[in-house]
């Protein structure tokens, strides 16, 4: 490799994944706080939340537009919600993470997929829904990027049954056998998460779960596969549990708990630690266990 092409693998690239990240950040802001209102994500342009002013084009800089106001509105000083920059900031890295991390195509689509985690997460924070174009939408754009993106599900999608290497364009047995297990994935996560949350109310004779929460471990399901649905479901779990019981310790009083806490957001976390870091850790676990099972 010429010192030029090293140099841009080395440091362009991871750059440019962290500054798109956080452009993209900027853009989820928009699509969080406006989507369940039913507005549109275009038009009409950022104004200012306090007073309606329109934003200066500098002024929607992703993380230095407001670093530079010291989190305060130009046109009326009002206190701008440090929430802004923390999602941009928050998908600048994860945008870095997966770049680092996988092969150029697996790593697009990822960015697709974390991005989709991160509106689903705050927009059940907000209101305590995830909509159908999340869930939904996602679940199907999962299996069709399941079926041309293999490696999504550690597959390499080289010429098969189904196609030839001289071919412009072709669907192997790998992207078959990626689509298989998006769908595998999809219906066995949210049946999983289905059964826990009838289960749930037929013990506390009330709703437990909502049903958003099944159809977003679907969508998690069609992207990871079934091992990676699973994985959310109880790490996620956990992380809320744990989030639970330092609550009061970061607010001070048990007062100032919520009433009730989304699940949304810890599916979210644990898909995206799955899909970054834990997928081989937890394939080779189950593979352990299947054969001592097995022995």
């Amino acid at each position: 490799m010429c010192p030029v092409s090293e140099i841009l693998c080395s440091w362009l690239f991871p750059i440019g994944a962290f500054v798109l990240g956080a452009c993209v950040g900027s853009f989820l802001n928009v699509v969080i706080l406006r989507t369940p209102r039913g507005e549109s994500v275009v038009r009409p342009g950022s104004r200012c939340a306090a007073c309606g002013e329109p934003l200066r084009a500098h002024d929607n800089l992703p993380l230095v537009g407001w670093l530079l106001r010291f989190g305060r509105a130009r046109c009326c000083g009002a206190r701008i919600s440090p929430r802004y920059p923390f999602v941009e900031l928050l998908t600048a890295l994860l945008f870095l993470a997966v770049w680092l991390s996988f092969s150029p195509t697996k790593a697009g689509v990822g960015m697709l997929f974390l991005s989709l985690l991160i509106v689903a997460g705050f927009i059940d924070l907000d209101h305590g829904i995830i909509p159908d174009w999340l869930t939904i939408g996602g679940a199907c754009l999962g299996l069709v990027l399941s079926l041309l993106v293999p490696e999504l599900h550690g597959l390499v999608g080289e010429a098969g049954a189904f196609g030839g290497a001289g071919e412009a364009f072709f669907f192997s047995a790998d992207h078959v056998r990626g689509f298989l297990g998006g769908a595998q994935g999809l219906l066995i996560g949210s049946g999983v998460l289905l059964w826990i949350a009838l289960v749930a109310e037929l013990c506390l004779k009330k709703e437990a779960m909502g049903f958003g929460d099944v159809k977003f471990v679907g969508m998690i399901g069609a992207f990871c596969g079934w091992e990676g649905a699973v994985f959310s479901i109880f790490a996620g779990a956990i992380l809320g549990t744990l989030g639970i019981g330092l609550l009061p310790i970061f607010k001070g009083r048990a007062a100032l708990l919520p009433q009730a806490v989304p699940f949304g957001p810890m599916l979210a976390a644990a898909a995206t630690l799955y899909f970054l870091w834990a997928e081989s850790w937890v394939k080779r676990m189950l593979a352990g266990f299947a054969e001592a099972l097995g022995a």
